[in-house]
């Protein structure tokens, strides 16, 4: 039986849903398959976003149809035969499991007073301890989304976690811990010590306020007022909507009271108002708006169309069909919804979670035991905290590309890196803030800054002036994203750099040939890729550099992909691969890796090294006994080595497209510092995953 926790709150509106991402994130990172259970479904008409943002981590292998218990339908019509159900359904999926996290009710119902007590019951009959969520602040009428709500006092606070406990011991619930959510941050400490008092014998944690985490999205507001995008970035409705200013008022006396992520609502006849918005937003003056709904009947003018056509502005420009007071009534009251499809919000719940629950107490509690496999998130997770204890600098050259900005807020979010965005410091910082991304963390760097672009020409043209390299020369060469960022590194401006999203390979790690050059030792550079299958993690090259490399340089890919491995905790045992094991076969390509094993014995004796061997007597344990019964690696390879590109590029695809593999990479290595090649279709995971690669190989 899995083991599992379940979810519970006194009231709604608690941020449970926050909570339940948090502890599912960290029980991914010690057991191989996690499940989500929802007792209680939130409607009937339509699928429960919060479940199926919960089924969409990536540790997370089940179907939504079998992860939901019941209704608030069968609950009221039986409540014993909906608790049978709940307990059947919940068995079948903890089966299947080595931990669960079973997420309540959401007081979806009409609030009912006894549905805590029904929640208790519940967890009392699946054997799993409640971790209590309690809400931190008090709503105040519908306007909650938008701010208003009060901090609940440490002494409230307190009188809540005692009705709770309370409730949960008549339903023969055990208490595992206790995290009060959306806190009064000024007061945590306090607010912890006046729950822990009721909750003697378990743990208590303070999550604080996050205002971005609760407000509807542009998207959200959108729907609120069924409204249509008539103009502006679609990929902008993501951003967080904090407040509403009403243009009621001649616009004078509007700008002043703008504030940064407001919403603003203009009637569709205030042409004016319209235009003084729209400036304002983009004059750099005046806060940056969220976006702004027009309203009400009325069709703007085509001169003003045309106008507004020929802003440069990329503000979310919402039109409907509603009247001003029922129009801002919908906005105000709108929530937004935690959904894993808002990547920013996503992350932001997750670090704030890390932030202020102790996850090793929280796993200890939970009995959840490391295991032995290694699945893809584990070992992600695993490299995010490698990554996160020793910080290190990283240069971003592609600041224009907003995959690379949304890449860069995860990183500083999670805290896992220092980090450089090369690009002219307004425009970066003014697209960040349009796509509601916090990165002042970053420096953002022009590639035009005259004191680098000096420093950097007279280095390089000291280094290449074997080659009749100028000053000159060098100071125009200088000004390009791949030069500047390799030049930071090398003079130690930087400890790796991340390029490749928007340039060719070459483009991205010619400069490093010239300047950064190959470690002692090392004749070749050339690159790996970890393959996180199932329940292992393979490192295979060369995937991505040398076409066609020799048998002095497929020895020098099998020692430094060894060396590789080593950095990332696998232990190397490599396979020199090829259509033919061992004796068995002969011909030009299996002579090649034949002498290719023989060097890389030879310049490292420590390391265990099979070839020439058929990649599945290198893989299956069973193939190797038949085949290679007497060899250490043979059956247990952890080092794939490729006899040319062609078949390790494609046999990297393939494993990655037909066994669901993560291929994390390529990850150059060979070079002195670390400088690491995207692909031009690479997703925000992958640019934050070669980051977390590049910090890590700097760190050695």
């Amino acid at each position: 039986m899995a083991r599992s926790i379940y979810i519970s709150s006194a009231e709604g509106h608690s941020g449970k849903s926050t909570v339940a991402l948090g502890v599912l994130d960290s029980l991914s990172r010690v057991a191989p398959r996690v499940g989500v259970f929802r007792t209680i479904a939130r409607s009937t008409q339509e699928r429960d976003y919060v479940l199926e943002m919960l089924l969409d981590h990536d540790g997370v292998d089940l179907d939504y149809d079998e992860c939901v218990g019941t209704t608030y339908d069968a609950v009221r019509a039986d409540a014993e035969a909906a608790l049978v159900d709940i307990v059947d359904r919940f068995t079948r999926v903890s089966s299947r499991c080595d931990a669960v996290v079973v997420l309540g009710s959401d007081y979806t119902d009409v609030g009912s007073p006894a549905e805590l007590a029904f929640n208790a019951r519940i967890a009392a009959n699946l054997g799993t301890p409640v971790l209590l969520v309690l809400g931190g602040r008090r709503r105040q009428g519908q306007t909650e989304a938008l701010g208003s709500t009060e901090a609940r006092t440490p002494e409230q606070m307190g009188q809540i976690a005692s009705l709770a406990v309370e409730e949960l011991r008549r339903g023969n619930a055990e208490l595992a811990a206790t995290i009060v959510n959306r806190a009064d941050g000024d007061r945590a400490d306090e607010i912890v010590r006046s729950v822990s008092a009721h909750t003697p014998d378990a743990p208590v944690w303070a999550i604080p306020e996050d205002r971005l985490l609760v407000a509807p999205t542009m998207g959200d507001v959108l729907r609120a007022v069924d409204g249509e995008l008539v103009k502006g970035d679609e990929a902008l409705l993501g951003r967080e909507a904090l407040g509403v200013t009403i243009a009621g008022m001649s616009m004078a006396n509007v700008l002043p009271r703008l504030d940064e992520g407001d919403v603003v609502l203009i009637a569709a006849d205030r042409g004016d108002a319209l235009l003084a918005a729209l400036t304002a937003n983009s004059s750099g003056t005046f806060p940056s708006l969220a976006g702004i709904v027009l309203n009400g009947p009325f069709e703007i003018p085509e001169p003003l169309q045309r106008l507004v056509d020929g802003l440069a502005t990329s503000i979310p420009l919402i039109r409907t069909a509603g009247d001003t007071y029922p129009t801002a009534v919908r906005i105000m009251s709108t929530r937004g919804r935690f959904a894993a499809s808002n990547a920013q919000r996503y992350n932001r719940a997750l670090s704030l979670f890390e932030q202020n629950v102790d996850i090793d107490e929280l796993v200890r509690v939970l009995g959840v035991a490391s295991a032995t496999v290694v699945t893809p998130l584990m070992f992600q997770h695993r490299l995010i905290e490698r990554a996160r204890a020793d910080r290190r600098h990283i240069v971003l050259p592609e600041g224009d590309d907003d995959r690379i900005l949304r890449a860069a807020a995860v990183l500083l979010e999670r805290g896992v890196v220092r980090l450089t965005v090369l690009g002219e410091p307004f425009e970066v910082r003014a697209r960040a803030i349009e796509l509601g991304l916090d990165i002042a963390g970053a420096e953002v760097l022009s590639p035009f800054d005259p004191v680098h672009i000096d420093r950097f020409a007279v280095e390089y043209a000291r280094l290449r002036a074997h080659k009749g390299m100028t000053y000159e020369k060098a100071a125009d060469l200088m000004t390009d994203v791949s030069y500047f960022g390799t030049m930071m590194v090398h003079l130690g401006l930087a400890d790796g750099m991340v390029s490749g999203a928007a340039h060719t390979t070459a483009h991205t790690i010619r400069p490093s040939f010239e300047i950064i050059k190959t470690r002692p030792g090392v004749s070749v550079v050339s690159s790996v890729f970890l393959m996180a299958l199932a329940d292992r993690v393979l490192v295979y090259g060369d995937c991505a550099v040398i076409p066609d490399p020799t048998s002095e340089q497929l020895a020098d890919i099998a020692v430094s992909s060894a060396a590789t491995a080593r950095q990332f905790g696998i232990e190397p045992r490599v396979a020199m691969l090829s259509y033919s094991t061992g004796e068995s076969g002969s011909g030009a390509d299996v002579e090649k890796v034949r002498e290719a094993t023989r060097l890389a014995r030879e310049r490292a004796p420590e390391l265990p090294v099979e070839g020439p061997i058929q990649y599945d007597a290198a893989s299956d344990v069973a193939v190797a006994r038949a085949k290679m019964p007497e060899s250490q690696v043979a059956g247990r390879a952890t080092v794939f080595v490729f006899p040319d590109l062609n078949t390790g590029n494609n046999t990297y695809k393939a494993v990655q497209r037909s066994a669901g593999a993560v291929a994390i990479g390529p990850v150059l290595q060979g070079l002195n510092r670390p400088i690491n090649d995207l692909s031009r279709g690479a997703l925000v995971d992958d640019i934050v995953n070669t980051v977390v690669i590049t910090a890590i190989q700097a760190q050695q």
